[in-house]
């Protein structure tokens, strides 16, 4: 019997949150370095998932694990990973460490101990960091529907005790009237995605009996539902199909977020810290899209086409809506909350553009979208604990006093408007390629985010970074030793995936095909008038005219 690998990755920070939240109060030191030791062994994991996952291997899942769990409702506890899988928890796997060093000191106890100030256990803030990461891990490799299911709502619970009792420190109020903002952040956060997880129980329940009442037993399988669906054992009515693909799709919608259902991220975020921050935007969000790809599309090809224009109007208003409350802010979590309202609206447009080049975008913009907001919103958290304020006009003239953590932001912000030659940029042209060559009309409005992403960066760097020195700003500090190992290898990662994605789109590729012919989609071809070729004839025919006259 082959090691588990994939239930290893799991298992070792859900391990790592158990035996850091039962060291004792006093020893909070030992709980830091025992988190980040556990997030550095999930790490390895991943790495060695990585290179043992081979992209031309045959079958849609690698390393696959497989057992018997609840053999009455047929629910296995069933693993396996596709390229898109394997890109994503590493992400996380990378991911974590540097939120759990950004994080390191924002658990510690308030030097002045007042009522208004509450104390916070540091052994909990890293445990419950690590759990996120057991169940976002689990999320990616669940090949079980109902498995999927239950780390999908699961996680909700350590985010919510993360937002709500960790939160942001920076405010101009009292610790009660922060905490009050706190917990009406963290209760939206978990009331929306409990609503959405409640409606996709239903669709979940309703997948069951679709699959018992045609297979003769109920199933959550997704790739036996798939393989049944492809053999024409299953066949649901469009009506029943639509309604199954509207319940999931609207729990991940929730996640990702999507416009209209949006609204919780801005708090959840503003109200965070920095790390925190970057948990829900840069990993816990990443299931909703990911979801969409592997559930959404396999499961309910029909109804996944049936849906594409509304769905890509949605993400069209989610590009330019963002965009335009991100240039307005004048909080920095909150503009970057926006901002990132913007990019899944790029990510969810190009899994439904439903070519290639335009999954294939999405599938790297979740990777690129993580790294440069994590650098992004790390470095702002990094200014924003030192000057003890989130508003932009608090601040003025950094770069003087702190060159690297301005330089730093400067290439965050740079990755989030994606600058060519940094990764994100790559990921945003396949979008947009991709969806121009089916939708040209969306394809072309959709760059108008780049247009304001431009813009609220700029203006951003601008007046925090540049102009006359503050007063309160003149004595700040530069980036210290522990800032700059967070900050330097995203940086360097943005880079050396700006320059070389290849490692990247050889394992995703794949994966994208694969979905691609679940749902029998190929990319369009293109009719080119064949005057405009050299040579070509002048009777106005297209290329696709001759060769199908030439067939005949």
């Amino acid at each position: 019997m082959s090691f588990p690998l994939l239930t290893a990755a799991a298992a070792v920070p859900a391990i790592g949150a158990i035996a850091t939240a039962a060291l004792p109060a006093a020893k909070r030191t030992a709980a830091k370095w025992l988190a980040l030791l556990f997030s550095l062994a999930t790490l390895v994991l991943a790495l060695v998932i990585a290179v043992r996952f081979d992209p031309a291997a045959e079958g849609p899942y690698q390393l696959t694990e497989s057992h018997a769990w609840i053999r009455d409702f047929g629910v296995r506890y069933e693993l396996g990973v596709d390229g898109i899988a394997v890109a994503l928890i590493a992400l996380t796997a990378v991911l974590i460490p540097f939120v759990i060093l950004a994080g390191w000191h924002d658990a510690d106890p308030l030097e002045s101990a007042t009522p208004d100030r509450r104390w916070r256990p540091t052994q909990g803030f890293f445990a419950l960091i690590l759990a996120v990461e057991a169940m976002v891990v689990l999320s990616f490799e669940a090949t079980d529907v109902f498995l999927f299911y239950i780390f999908f709502e699961a996680m909700l619970i350590p985010m919510y005790f993360l937002i709500g009792g960790f939160g942001d420190r920076a405010g101009p109020d009292g610790e009660e009237r922060a905490a009050g903002r706190r917990s009406y952040a963290a209760v939206k956060f978990l009331l929306y995605n409990l609503a959405g997880g409640l409606i996709m129980l239903a669709a979940v329940i309703g997948l069951y009996a679709v699959t018992a009442d045609q297979l003769g037993t109920g199933a959550f399988s997704l790739q036996q539902i798939v393989e049944a669906r492809a053999a024409g054992e299953l066949d649901m009515a469009a009506g029943t199909e639509r309604l199954l693909f509207l319940g999931f799709f609207f729990a991940f919608a929730v996640k990702a977020p999507l416009w209209p259902l949006h609204t919780w991220l801005p708090g959840a975020m503003g109200e965070s810290t920095a790390p925190v921050a970057v948990l829900i935007t840069a990993v816990v969000d990443k299931v909703g899209t990911f979801a969409m790809l592997r559930f959404c599309l396999q499961l309910f090809p029909e109804a996944s086409a049936w849906a594409t224009p509304a769905i890509l109007v949605l993400a069209l208003i989610s590009i330019v809506y963002g965009a335009l409350l991100a240039v307005a802010q004048r909080d920095i979590k909150r503009l970057i909350a926006y901002a990132s309202i913007s990019h899944f609206g790029f990510i969810i447009l190009g899994i439904f553009a439903m070519t290639s080049q335009g999954q294939g975008g999405a599938t790297l913009y979740m990777v690129n979208h993580g790294l440069s907001t994590a650098a992004l919103m790390l470095v702002a958290g990094f200014l924003i604990s030192r000057r003890g304020s989130r508003m932009i006009t608090d601040f003025g003239g950094v770069q003087k006093v702190a060159p690297l953590l301005a330089g730093t932001l400067l290439i965050g912000g740079l990755a989030t408007l994606s600058l060519p030659g940094l990764a994100p940029f790559i990921s945003e042209f396949l979008v947009l390629v991709g969806t121009f060559s089916r939708y040209p009309v969306i394809g072309v409005i959709a760059t108008v985010g780049i247009v304001l992403a431009a813009l609220y960066v700029l203006v951003l760097y601008q007046r925090t970074m540049t102009g006359p020195v503050k007063a309160e700003v003149k004595s700040m500090p530069d980036l210290r030793v522990r800032e700059l190992v967070v900050v330097a290898p995203l940086v360097a990662l943005l880079i050396c995936l700006g320059v070389y994605p290849k490692p990247l789109t050889d394992i995703v590729n794949p994966a994208v095909q694969h979905t691609l012919s679940v749902v029998d989609e190929q990319d369009p071809q293109p009719t080119v008038r064949v005057n405009a070729v050299p040579g070509g004839d002048r009777d106005g025919r297209t290329v696709n005219d001759r060769d199908a006259e030439a067939a005949k």
